[in-house]
C-alpha cells in the first residue's frame, strides 16, 4: 500500500517556500567570503619582497622596523641577516644597533636562540662590544644564559684577535655565571689561537680546560696537529698525535688526512701510503682527498706505477660507492 501523498506534498511546499531564503542566505554568505581577501599572508610576503628589493639604507631600516612584530620577517633568518649585512655594508651601524636593541625588548628576546642570533649578527657587523654587552645583559630580557649563548659570544670575541681579551672573557664568565663550558668552547679558542700563530697559547688553554674536567675531543687535537705541521713543528705534531691516542681519543678521517698531507709535503710518499693502509686496518675508510694526496706523493717521487695502483684502488672504491648508493 502506497503512503499518503499529502504529507509529502506539504513537505515539498515548505521546502519550496524556504529554499529562496536559504539560497539567498548562502549566496550572500559566499559573496561575503569572496569579498574578504586573505590579508595576512600576502602582506607578510610583500614585506619580505620589499626588504629584498630595497636598496636605500634609510628606507630599508624604516621598512624592517615597521615589520618588527611580523613573525614571517623576524623568524626568517635570511631576511634578518641580509638586512644587517646590507646596513653594515653601508656603514649604518646606528641603524643596526637601533634594530637589534629593539628586537631584544620584544617577546622573542626571552628566547636564548634568538639572543644568540642577535649576538652573531652584531659579530657579523663587526660590532664586538655590542655582542658581548648583549650576552652580559641577557638577564635584563628574562633570558637564561647557557653555554650556547656563551660560545656564540666567545666566537665573536675571537674576532678581536686579542689573546689576553679572549682569556679574560673566559675567566670573567666562569667567575660571574654558573655556565658549564664544553669541548666546543675549547675548540673555539684553540682554533682562534692557532690562526693567530700562537700554538703555545692554544695548547696551554687546552691543558687548563682539561684540568677543569673539560676533555678535548678529536677536533681539538686535529686543530693543534694541523697547526703544528703547518709551522714545521713536526715533533710537537707527532707528540700531540701520541697524546691523543694515549688519552683514548680516536683519530678520525680529517686527522689522518692532516697527517698524510704533512707527509706528502715532506716527500714521504711511502709513509703516507702506510698511513692510509693503517686507516683501513682500524676501520676508517679513506676518501677522495686521501687517495689524491697519496697519488700526488708517488707522482712527485717518481713512482708512477705505485700512483697507478693507488688510482686503480680508488676506481674500485668509487664503483663500490656507486653500487651502494
Amino acid at each position: 500500500m502506497l503512503p499518503p501523498l499529502r504529507p509529502i506534498r506539504r513537505f515539498c511546499h515548505a521546502a519550496a517556500a524556504a529554499s529562496p531564503a536559504a539560497i539567498a542566505s548562502k549566496t550572500n554568505t559566499s559573496a561575503t567570503c569572496s569579498k574578504q581577501p586573505p590579508k595576512a599572508i600576502p602582506l607578510q610576503e610583500c614585506a619580505l619582497s620589499k626588504l629584498k628589493a630595497e636598496r636605500d639604507p634609510a628606507k630599508l631600516f624604516a621598512l624592517f622596523k615597521a615589520n618588527a612584530h611580523n613573525k614571517l620577517v623576524i623568524e626568517n633568518r635570511f631576511a634578518f641577516e641580509d638586512t644587517v649585512d646590507r646596513l653594515a655594508g653601508a656603514r649604518c651601524f646606528d641603524y643596526i644597533e637601533h634594530l637589534l636593541e629593539h628586537q631584544k625588548t620584544l617577546p622573542q628576546g626571552r628566547r636564548e636562540g634568538f639572543i644568540v642570533r642577535i649576538i652573531m649578527l652584531y659579530g657579523k657587523a663587526g660590532m664586538v662590544k655590542h655582542a658581548i654587552d648583549t650576552f652580559y645583559d641577557m638577564h635584563l630580557y628574562g633570558c637564561k644564559r647557557t653555554v650556547k649563548s656563551f660560545n656564540s659570544a666567545l666566537k665573536v670575541m675571537t674576532q678581536t684577535r686579542n689573546i689576553r681579551a679572549i682569556e679574560d672573557f673566559v675567566t670573567s664568565v666562569k667567575s660571574k655565571f654558573v655556565i658549564e663550558l664544553d669541548a666546543y668552547t675549547v675548540n673555539i679558542v684553540t682554533k682562534a689561537f692557532c690562526e693567530m700563530n700562537s700554538l703555545d697559547s692554544a695548547y696551554l688553554f687546552m691543558v687548563q680546560m682539561a684540568k677543569l674536567g673539560i676533555k678535548p675531543d678529536v677536533i681539538t687535537y686535529t686543530t693543534l696537529i694541523s697547526a703544528s705541521y703547518k709551522k714545521n713543528r713536526c715533533e710537537i705534531g707527532n707528540g700531540l698525535w701520541n697524546l691523543m691516542v694515549y688519552k683514548g681519543c680516536r683519530p678520525n678521517l680529517t686527522t689522518f688526512n692532516v697527517r698524510i698531507q704533512y707527509l706528502i709535503n715532506r716527500r714521504r710518499a711511502w709513509q703516507a701510503n702506510d698511513t692510509m693502509r693503517l686507516m683501513l686496518k682500524i676501520g676508517i675508510y679513506p676518501d677522495e682527498v686521501t687517495y689524491n694526496l697519496v697519488i700526488k706523493g708517488f707522482c712527485q717521487a717518481g713512482y708512477l706505477e705505485m700512483a697507478k695502483r693507488v688510482y686503480s684502488s680508488l676506481e674500485c672504491r668509487c664503483n663500490t660507492w656507486n653500487l651502494t648508493y
